[in-house]
């Protein structure tokens, strides 16, 4: 499809500005023609979005798919957003850095969600628009709700909870050290609120985890990635014979075929004993993290409820804490 085809009816529907169900329909069927979303293609979408208010429910579904499916799948390796991609996006939904409008704030956490792999600064970002809510009572979590500023409800709470659980997906390092910053943000801003019960236990339990990364484990890179879909389009592999035997018996027959057609026993081998001493060694709070925490915590001066409740848990849980935290959790003893 070329772009003076897909043109024409979008331009139609900016001059019109409404849109009805059967254009949604005429539109779907132009934009996935050639089975994927170019980037005009994805420009023209938001440029209707934005200017026609009289829009379907068909519309919202139609408009958040595509621009997923532009910004997750449309450059290999599929699953992993670039950095462009993330901030063309965020340049796409906000305004001064602001989500404005409540289907684009979906269409973020949508993308997150989809994503094998999201650049932390993404994530950081959509944890940012809560805290906008919160604190501000600005943008599209805040609009049509009445938010008293300053205080965290249980339907905040829940929607950092969705956005660390998306981010952390597909085997992502959990909570990265930008999404704890946010966190943090919040929790300073809101120390004095009466805030639903449930925001300590995400901050501490999310903090905690950004600290121990208990999993151990690190997601590849983009590079590593796209190698993994070069194996998959290598024809001296035998993908048929190797997943027929997969189907075929039992789990040792399936082990069996997994180490005749890709030699990987010894790497399994490997990689199983190297998570482990990753696992028990992520688990304790080194020099680093460490001195990070203290300069956290004392950035205002002062030791809150939620961070106490924090050094608490990480005093329990954790089998060492470097000797820079002493002096804090002596407080809180």
């Amino acid at each position: 499809m070329d772009n003076f085809e897909h043109a024409r009816p979008i331009a139609e529907l900016i001059e019109r500005k409404a849109v009805t169900d059967a254009d949604v329909l005429r539109l779907r069927r132009e934009v996935y023609r050639n089975g994927v979303v170019n980037r005009e293609e994805a420009r023209d979408i938001f440029a209707l979005d934005h200017l026609v208010t009289d829009k379907p429910e068909s519309w919202r579904e139609f408009f958040v798919e595509a621009i997923v499916d532009y910004v997750v799948e449309q450059e290999a390796p599929r699953g992993y957003i670039s950095n462009a991609n993330a901030e063309w996006l965020v340049d796409s939904i906000s305004h001064d850095g602001v989500v404005d409008y409540r289907t684009e704030f979906e269409l973020l956490i949508k993308v997150i969600e989809r994503a094998h792999h999201v650049p932390a600064h993404l994530a950081a970002f959509a944890l940012d628009q809560v805290a906008i809510a919160v604190i501000e009572g600005k943008g599209s979590i805040a609009r049509g709700r009445t938010l008293t500023p300053g205080v965290i409800g249980e339907h905040e709470v829940e929607i950092l909870r969705r956005i660390l659980y998306a981010s952390g997906g597909h085997g992502n390092v959990a909570i990265t050290r930008e999404e704890a910053e946010v966190l943090f943000h919040i929790n300073d801003s809101t120390r004095e609120a009466d805030n639903h019960l449930s925001w300590t236990e995400l901050f501490t339990k999310a903090v905690a985890c950004s600290l121990m990364a208990a999993s151990g484990y690190t997601p590849p890179n983009r590079d590593e990635a796209l190698r993994r879909e070069e194996w998959l389009g290598d024809t001296s592999v035998n993908l048929g014979r190797f997943f027929s035997k997969m189907f075929a018996g039992s789990l040792d027959a399936h082990i069996e075929a997994v180490k005749l057609e890709t030699g990987s026993e010894s790497y399994w081998g490997d990689r199983n004993a190297r998570m482990e001493t990753a696992s028990g060694s992520s688990e304790k709070i080194d020099a680093p993290e460490a001195e990070w925490l203290v300069e956290r915590i004392g950035r205002d001066g002062v030791l809150h409820e939620n961070e106490k409740e924090l050094l608490g848990f990480l005093k329990r849980e954790s089998p060492h804490i470097h000797p820079a935290l002493h002096p804090l959790l002596e407080k809180v003893a």
